[in-house]
C-alpha cells in the first residue's frame, strides 16, 4: 500500500480549478505546462503521489518540484520555472569560429580520406585538435554541439548543391542570338498556319549517348485484378550495351529525324545531316541549332558541308548552353516515358524500339515553343 503524502492538500478557487482543467487538456500549450496542470490537478485531489506519477508519465521528483512550488507560492508559479540567471556561454565565439573555419574546408585538407565532412566525422575532428588549438570548451563536443554552431551561420558541409560555371566569355551573346531564332521560329509557325511555307527551315539536333539495353533475367509478371495490381519485375538485370541516339527536330513541325548508332562520332553526325537533307526541299536553307560537340566541326563534316553549299547554316549554343537546345525537351520526355523502364532482348530490340517511338512522335507531332525569353543569368 502506498503511503500518504505529509505535504498539505493544494486547495483551489473555482477559477484556479476552471484554469487548471482548461489547461490539462489543452493540445496548444506546451507540454510541460500540461503536465504540471495535471500534477496539480490531481494533487489537488488527494491523488497517491504513486497514482500521478503514473498517470502524467513523470518522475516523482519533477512531481515533488511542481507541488512544492504551488503550495509555496501559488497556483501560476507551479505551472512555471523558476526564474534563473543565465550563465555565460561555455563554448566561445573564438572556439565556434575555429570549427566554422574547419568545416569550410574539405576534410582532405586535413589529412582525410572523405571528400565531405559529416556532423559525426567534423565533432571527432573537433574533440581531438581543438585544445591543441588553445579550445578546451571544445574538448567533450558531440555531434549536436558541432550541428548548434553550424547552425548559427548556416554553414551545411554535410550537404552538396550543383551550379553551372559560365566557360563562355560571349555566353550572353550566343543565349541572346539562340532566343532570337527562337522568336524568329514561333512567328514563322504562326505563319505558317495560315498555309506560307518559310524560306529558312530550323532543326535542332544534339546526340543522347550511353541509352542501356538492359535485358530481364527473369519475365515480368503482368497486372492480375486477383493477385497484383502492377507489372512485376525481377531486380536483376543483365546489361546488353550501349547506344546512341542522334536526332533533329523541327521546330515549326515538331517533326522528329532520328537515328540510332553504337557510337556518335562524325560519320554517324553526317548520316543524320544527310537523312536531314534528303527530307527536306532543295532550295531551302537548314537552320542547325546544336551544341559544341567535336563531331558537329571535325574535318569529315566540314568536307560534307563544303559539299552542299547555301544548304546548312550553324548555330551553336554557348559552352555549358546546351539546356538553350530545344531538342533537350524532346530527349527529356524520351527519358521519362519511353526509356525509363525499358526492357529488352539485345542492342538490336532496342534499337528498333527507338526507332518505331520517333515514327509514333511523327503520327501526332507536338511543336515545342520556347516560351520564356527574359532569362536571369546572374549565377
Amino acid at each position: 500500500m502506498s503511503r500518504k503524502s505529509s505535504r498539505p492538500r493544494l486547495k483551489l478557487d473555482e477559477k484556479e480549478l476552471h484554469m487548471l482543467e482548461k489547461l490539462s487538456s489543452s493540445r496548444t500549450t506546451e507540454t510541460r505546462e500540461v503536465e504540471r496542470a495535471k500534477i496539480l490537478l490531481h494533487f489537488s485531489q488527494n491523488m497517491d503521489i504513486s497514482k500521478i506519477e503514473e498517470k502524467v508519465h513523470v518522475s516523482r521528483p519533477t512531481i515533488y518540484k511542481c507541488i512544492d512550488k504551488a503550495l509555496s507560492m501559488g497556483v501560476e508559479a507551479g505551472l512555471k520555472d523558476k526564474y534563473h540567471s543565465p550563465k555565460e556561454p561555455v563554448i566561445t565565439e573564438e572556439a565556434k569560429a575555429w570549427v566554422i573555419n574547419i568545416a569550410c574546408n574539405k576534410p582532405t585538407t586535413y589529412g582525410y580520406a572523405a571528400e565531405m565532412w559529416s556532423r559525426q566525422s567534423l565533432a571527432n575532428h573537433t574533440r581531438k585538435f581543438a585544445p591543441i588549438e588553445g579550445h578546451a570548451c571544445l574538448a567533450k563536443a558531440v555531434k549536436a554541439t558541432i550541428q548548434r554552431i553550424l547552425s548559427e551561420h548556416p554553414i551545411r558541409p554535410h550537404k552538396i548543391a550543383y551550379y553551372l560555371e559560365r566557360r563562355d566569355p560571349d555566353f550572353e551573346k550566343k543565349m541572346q542570338t539562340i532566343l532570337m531564332v527562337y522568336k524568329e521560329v514561333n512567328l514563322t509557325t504562326d505563319k505558317m498556319k495560315n498555309g506560307e511555307t518559310p524560306d529558312i527551315i530550323t532543326v535542332s539536333i544534339d546526340e543522347k549517348p550511353g541509352v542501356q539495353a538492359i535485358r530481364n533475367i527473369a519475365p515480368d509478371i503482368l497486372p492480375n485484378p486477383e493477385k497484383n495490381s502492377r507489372i512485376m519485375r525481377d531486380y536483376e538485370y543483365k546489361r546488353m550495351g550501349t547506344v546512341s541516339i542522334l536526332a533533329s527536330l523541327d521546330l515549326n513541325t515538331g517533326h522528329v529525324i532520328g537515328q540510332v548508332h553504337d557510337r556518335h562520332r562524325s560519320s554517324e553526325f553526317i548520316s543524320l545531316l544527310d537523312e536531314v537533307d534528303a527530307f527536306y526541299p532543295k532550295g531551302h536553307t537548314i537552320r542547325i541549332i546544336l551544341d559544341n560537340h567535336s563531331a558537329h566541326i571535325s574535318k569529315e563534316t566540314m568536307a560534307y558541308l563544303a559539299t552542299k553549299p547555301n544548304r546548312f547554316v550553324y548555330v551553336h549554343t554557348p559552352k555549358h548552353g546546351s539546356w538553350l537546345n530545344m531538342i533537350e525537351m524532346l530527349f527529356g520526355k524520351m527519358a521519362r516515358t519511353f526509356l525509363k523502364h525499358i526492357r529488352v532482348y539485345d542492342k538490336a530490340e532496342l534499337k528498333r524500339r527507338i526507332i518505331l517511338w520517333f515514327k509514333e512522335i511523327n503520327d501526332v507531332p507536338v511543336v515545342f515553343r520556347w516560351k520564356k525569353f527574359d532569362i536571369n543569368l546572374e549565377y
